[in-house]
């Protein structure tokens, strides 16, 4: 959808805070995230304002300080922290003579950037269709001069028409795409979850450290970088427990303060591994001195997820980047249990992975299993899974051995040793089944 130049745009940031000015984290989020895009920040302008002006956001000082500051470093580029109306952005380039975009347009521009894969390229150009077609006005602000007259009726409003029809078709065209994309993912979770095989997904922050965990803990090789987004695509991969037990991790695109609503619609299918996982780790960057206001944020989207009743373990990353005695304040009332690792370095990844082996609820099964004398290397190995409550000897020489174990590695141990027609008797009423 958006041309973009290969070399970086000189770039005006500007910070109007309607509850006052931003503090000095958000500016410094805000620029990242400009850097993140490809620009070179060439100046900054902090307002704090009651009220937007309805014309321009901002105030007709702070505008000419604006246009100060565009002609005076050369930029070919405004972009507002605060969300802009399409109206405020063309009186802005009108007023600028430069061209004007807001947050959710660069973190869109930034999307664009980094998906890589199908899915990933269909859900950001949907995201940009849905936020472009608010603002086709703009490209046409010389025909809105046309009040009318012989030869000058109806051309712009018909342009305009045209593009939203072409716009609509290809929304419609990419929501049919995805809805393809949805039903096959849709489908891969059923089968996990026929198979009993639980869902452990990766959320957090944005720089957090989750792709570098991800490979950490499957080998994936996801792109790692240090910035912002620096991977969208959903990627899922098996991973084994130190019980046995196989899980399916998979890693989400990183959250962020004000996520626009249209790259939360365009993620659905992403995000959705996020809610019906059987648990979350909430990656945590521990070297981060606004850590709690990113769990807090984190938090809330999770919530928009309807995600927040899925149990969480909050996973403190780069503890390599903290000084030597530097102690986390990990728990706070009403939080869930923490772990503190660097997926860069590995420490703490075996405290993680049986962390999660504990937390995730298996079914268990107890059930009385015949032996015949031939089966020795079966018994043993049953011992050694520490799965044998008691046993009998046969008159055959065999055994009656009841076992515990859970459902799902006692069906996998059956078919490995060939004994899926083996004798299996459930114990009496008196000892069911139980969930831990």
């Amino acid at each position: 959808m958006f041309e973009r130049p290969q070399s970086g745009e000189r770039a005006i940031l500007v910070h109007a805070g309607l509850a006052g000015a931003p503090d000095a984290a958000e500016r410094e989020e805000f620029a990242e995230l400009a850097r993140s895009a490809g620009a070179v920040v060439v100046g900054e302008i902090i307002s704090g304002r009651q009220r937007p002006d309805p014309r321009t956001f901002i105030g007709k000082g702070k505008l000419a300080e604006l246009r100060e500051a565009v002609v005076a470093n050369d930029a070919e580029l405004v972009i507002s922290a605060a969300p802009l109306k399409p109206s405020q952005e063309r009186n802005l380039e009108s007023e600028l003579r430069c061209r004007v975009i807001d947050r959710a347009g660069l973190i869109l521009d930034i999307f664009a950037l980094r998906a890589r894969s199908f899915e990933g390229q269909l859900q950001v150009e949907l995201a940009q269709l849905k936020h472009v077609s608010t603002r086709l006005v703009r490209g046409w602000t010389h025909l809105e001069r046309q009040k009318g007259g012989i030869g000058l009726r109806g051309p712009g409003e018909t342009q305009l028409e045209s593009d939203r029809r072409i716009i609509n078709n290809r929304i419609r065209q990419l929501m049919s795409r995805l809805e393809e994309v949805d039903a096959r993912r849709a489908m891969n979770r059923q089968n996990r979850v026929r198979a009993e095989v639980p869902t452990v997904a990766l959320v957090g922050y944005t720089n957090a450290g989750k792709s570098t965990l991800f490979n950490a803990l499957t080998d994936a090789g996801v792109y790692v970088k240090d910035q912002l987004f620096a991977t969208l695509d959903p990627t899922v991969r098996q991973l084994e427990l130190p019980d046995g037990r196989g899980v399916v991790l998979a890693d989400t695109v990183g959250f962020i303060r004000d996520l626009p609503h249209e790259l939360i619609a365009a993620f659905r299918s992403t995000l959705q591994e996020t809610r019906e996982a059987d648990l979350i780790l909430h990656v945590i960057d521990a070297s981060d001195p606004h850590r709690w206001q990113r769990i807090r944020q984190v938090n809330t989207v999770l919530k928009q997820l309807d995600a927040d009743k899925v149990p969480q373990i909050r996973v403190y990353n780069k503890l390599d980047k903290l000084a030597p005695g530097y102690r986390i304040s990990a728990r706070r009332p009403n939080e869930g249990r923490a772990v503190r690792i660097s997926a860069k370095t590995a420490e703490g990844l075996p405290e993680l992975l049986q962390s999660v082996a504990t937390r995730l609820p298996r079914k268990i099964q107890q059930a009385v299993m015949h032996l015949q004398p031939a089966q020795g290397r079966q018994r043993a190995k049953l011992f050694a899974m520490g799965a044998v409550l008691r046993e009998e000897a046969c008159e055959d020489g065999g055994w009656n051995i009841e076992l515990r174990m859970g459902e799902r590695d006692l069906q996998r141990f059956l078919q490995q040793e060939n004994l899926v027609n083996c004798f299996l008797q459930p114990l009496p009423e008196s000892a069911p089944a139980i969930n831990h």
